[in-house]
């Protein structure tokens, strides 16, 4: 099948939740790939914009604002200055990095939801749930703790339990209790409104399967093992405070789900910072209704289920929109041989590393890239990133580097000298180069950044070992001209070497 052309890309990254800081595992598995990517394409002068913002809705928010004794905007305020402060020190390139509370997203988000009611795209369900007598709360999930019936960890949340990785519902937990108050829940009805999925299932069936084989196997092969059960409708409200409230009469103290609220903020942020911008990047619309704009969204594995069928399918019912193209989702990064886990506080911040290690973002970038987990778990060790800095990022990229300058200091006073007739081994060099860029853009174009950077480096072996063959420093005594070419060669070399 030959593929399509676009006029242009839109580039999301997974909104981080405002609960906590970033991890090197969220940056593996998201925020640096992503940027490579954007780079990539703004390197080609094509037209692009990479968004990217923090959720700020959803229960885990709220458990942190009780625990400290703060409201939830305090606890957003707090870790959405800390994520974009981050995110901008260490060099991840959004156009905009903008928060699912602003204006622009809640008026969006709303509309949006009222779309779909009011076209008859939901459903209305009236269903059990548990609700806590003493905090007067229906329970969201994480409310919920108990005995995971499988494993039978006696602190399983409500949807999943993370000693043995099950999904849960709420109503499988032994001996429930609300983490608000302590008590046993009492089941009782309420109401909300669903999203029936299973009126879409042929439709994602046709749609993955069949129009997206290019897909990663990870993310085609959950697809399929969703798509092969039968979809169950998803419920686009919930119980609780905070959140943006349901606009339909009769939906007092509902808010929407925060996988329903969560990825328009792709949506309202791109319109935030297309009403900033409107000369550099226009109409918001083009980048998400025109069907010449690519949509990619870079996730992680956890976010699979939520980006290529609930979004997709909140998007088609609504009808206005584009689908996304690709779904690059990237398994997880342990730490140590160990589970990264917030929890337990088991990883690498973002934030901390910047203190602890100033000026040193490429070589974490480097080492994020070379043991990115983009088709199975992968590993982060403090010796591992102490290695390739020593003998990768120095022994090889920064020798040839040094030796191209060094030598042109010395025999050039700093200047690029003039390039003269071209011998054997020059033109080799060249070609060898212009090889590894075509392989680099071969793996790029399908979002195999590990391999991508392999190829980078191999241009710094290619440089080393043309400096070694030809030998300026010899050279120098008998023929000057010559030395000329080979340094001149030789920092365009390293030129290229800095784009790559």
């Amino acid at each position: 099948m030959e593929q399509k052309k676009f006029k242009r890309t839109t580039v999301t990254a997974a909104l981080p939740y405002a609960n906590g800081g970033v991890h090197i595992g969220h940056l593996a598995g998201v925020y640096v790939p992503a940027d490579i990517y954007v780079r990539y394409l703004r390197l080609k002068k094509e037209d692009v914009v990479f968004i990217g913002g923090s959720d700020e809705h959803g229960v885990p928010i709220t458990i942190r604002a009780k625990k400290e004794g703060i409201t939830p905007q305090d606890v957003c305020d707090r870790y959405h200055k800390i994520i974009k402060d981050s995110f901008k020190e260490f060099g991840i390139s959004f156009d905009i990095y903008s928060r699912t509370t602003s204006q622009t997203h809640n008026k969006l988000a709303s509309d949006f939801f009222r779309k779909l009611y009011d076209d008859g795209k939901l459903i209305e369900k009236e269903t059990e749930q548990y609700y806590d007598e003493e905090a007067h709360q229906f329970l969201a999930d994480r409310y919920i703790m108990g005995e995971c019936p499988h494993c039978h960890n006696p602190k399983a949340y409500g949807d999943q339990c993370e000693k043995c990785g099950s999904d849960l519902s709420p109503m499988e937990l032994i001996n429930p209790h609300s983490t608000i108050s302590g008590s046993k829940p009492v089941i009782r009805k309420t109401k909300n409104w669903y999203l029936p999925l299973n009126e879409y299932q042929s439709w994602l069936k046709q749609w993955i399967l069949e129009g997206h084989k290019e897909w990663r196997p990870n993310v085609y092969g959950q697809c399929k093992s969703w798509l092969d059960m039968d979809l169950q409708p998803r419920a686009m409200t919930r119980d609780l405070e905070w959140g943006i409230p349901v606009p339909v009469k009769g939906a007092d103290g509902k808010v929407l789900y925060v996988w329903f609220d969560a990825p328009i903020g792709y949506i309202s942020n791109t319109k935030e910072l297309c009403e900033k911008e409107p000369e550099k990047f226009g109409n918001w619309e083009k980048w998400w209704k025109d069907p010449d704009t690519r949509l990619v969204h870079f996730i992680g594995k956890d976010n699979i289920v939520f980006h290529c069928i609930i979004f997709p399918t909140m998007l088609k019912a609504h009808g206005d929109y584009i689908l996304p193209d690709n779904v690059p989702a990237n398994e997880f990064l342990n730490l140590e041989n160990d589970k990264i886990s917030t929890s337990r506080n088991w990883a690498v911040w973002l934030d901390e590393y910047l203190k602890d290690f100033p000026g040193k973002q490429d070589v974490l970038r480097y080492v994020l890239t070379a043991n990115a987990p983009e088709t199975k778990d992968n590993n982060f060790t403090w010796k591992d990133f102490q290695e390739r800095n020593n003998s990768e990022l120095v022994a090889i990229y920064g020798n040839f580097v040094n030796r191209a300058l060094q030598l042109t200091k010395k025999y050039w006073n700093g200047i690029v000298p003039e390039c003269g007739e071209l011998q054997d081994v020059d033109n080799t060099a060249i070609q060898e180069f212009k090889d590894v860029k075509d392989k680099m853009e071969e793996y790029l174009d399908v979002f195999k950044f590990r391999e991508a950077q392999k190829e980078a480096m191999n241009l710094a072996r290619i440089g080393n070992k043309y400096i070694t063959e030809c030998e300026p420093w010899k050279v120098w005594k008998t023929d000057p001209k010559r030395v000329e070419t080979v340094l001149y060669i030789s920092l365009q070399l390293v030129a290229n070497l800095a784009i790559a």
